[in-house]
């Protein structure tokens, strides 16, 4: 037998990186809430006592900035100066300013443009190559470790708004170490939680976070007498959240995506308006790959897809099933391009990407979370007809 361990984290919303990327995305929805033509990319820095909103926005709506940003900061649970970050006092400085003029020319204006279809008229608002995943280790089609790593974390702050563990502060992670025997996942091997606290007994921190948040997030049947705690190892955690560790967009993009199970092309998504690839074509690459496994055409798939800025078609499209394809992955990249329109603006309108929908997208993983749009399967049907067609 082949045994081997992975490893995924997840962070709470009130982690420093968290903090900027929920902002920068209420922003983006605020935005869009009244001009879904509107183009952003929002950066967020945050530390002790301050946010810092930058970037570039091109819009007929005015945000109001620092209301937005308190609004967030005061819904994380910041809201008390002996955290050393308070929603109500903090500084909140802002520096934006319009899309460029020759980029935004580039996207409004496809150069390979074929027709007057709506379609053919959006071009990439940047290059680059971005990843989807999909496989049957749980029921979000989702790999196990990145999927307790984000249940542990939501526990962590469900008990905190909730009372359960009082004492709690916003700023946590948890990593979760999962074991498998010939490619299936049969044990959690260690979990490793850290969590903010008011001045406490360190030792009852320790068994309320066994008893009441990685127990009740992870499945008994994955824990046995060998699996590892480490709660707090590094010992008291009392100063946390931008106080302790300066904060910023874009720098959690494994834990917003797979944890690691599969390649990332290195964009980030927070704060990014959908004619970025890098943030709608990922969510499009999920949605192709969880259409197939749940088509029943691989048990695991990952596609590349890449593209030059100001084109609307993509340049390439890789697929690899890891030999669990009913089709050769040549057929299975033939399907997903009858199915699936990988142009900019068909993305946009076939995930409803101009809409208000990305600050619930930000925590807890982009991807394998009920709501979302790109995690909906309502193409297996399709997806079944072609495969049929082509055994």
């Amino acid at each position: 037998m082949e045994r081997r361990l992975f490893t995924s984290e997840s962070v709470t919303e009130g982690h420093p990186d968290k903090v900027c990327d929920q902002i920068a995305d209420a922003i983006l929805d605020d935005v869009l809430s009244k001009d879904n033509k509107a183009r952003c990319a929002i950066e967020v820095c945050c530390t002790t006592g301050m946010v810092f909103v930058f970037g570039e926005m091109t819009t007929t709506h005015y945000s109001d900035i620092p209301k937005i940003v308190r609004g967030v900061i005061k819904d994380i649970g910041y809201n008390s100066s002996e955290m050393g970050f308070d929603s109500q006092t903090c500084a909140v400085s802002t520096s934006i300013d319009e899309q460029s003029p020759d980029i935004c020319h580039g996207v409004n204006n496809a150069s390979d443009k074929e027709n007057n279809a709506e379609e053919e008229g959006l071009g990439a608002g940047d290059q680059g190559m971005m990843f989807g995943y999909a496989c049957r280790e749980t029921e979000s089609l989702m790999p196990l470790p990145i999927t307790l790593a984000h249940a542990v974390t939501q526990r962590l702050t469900y008990v905190r708004k909730n009372g359960i563990i009082p004492y709690i502060r916003p700023d946590g992670k948890s990593q979760v170490t999962v074991e498998y025997v010939d490619g299936k996942p049969v044990r959690v091997d260690a979990v490793v939680v850290s969590t903010q606290h008011d001045p406490h007994d360190l030792e009852e921190l320790r068994k309320d976070i066994l008893e009441k948040v990685i127990k009740e997030a992870i499945p008994s049947e994955l824990i046995d007498e060998n699996t590892k705690f480490f709660i707090n190892p590094a010992g008291n955690f009392v100063l946390g959240g931008p106080a302790a560790d300066s904060g910023l967009t874009g720098r959690k993009i494994i834990v917003d995506t797979y944890g690691g199970y599969c390649p990332h092309g290195g964009g980030a998504f927070s704060g990014k308006d959908p004619t970025k690839v890098d943030r709608s074509a990922a969510y499009m690459a999920r949605y192709i790959c969880k259409n197939l496994v749940a088509a029943g055409a691989a048990d695991r798939v990952q596609i590349q897809v890449a593209y030059a800025i100001g084109k609307a078609h993509p340049v390439s499209i890789l697929i690899d099933s890891f030999g669990t394809g009913v089709v050769s992955d040549e057929k299975l990249a033939e399907i997903v391009r009858k199915v699936f329109d990988l142009r900019p603006r068909a993305i946009i309108k076939s995930l409803g990407l101009d809409a208000p929908v990305y600050r619930k997208a930000c925590n807890y993983g982009h991807f394998g979370r009920d709501g979302l749009p790109w995690e909906k399967t309502n193409k297996v049907e399709e997806i079944k007809s072609l495969l049929q067609s082509n055994l």
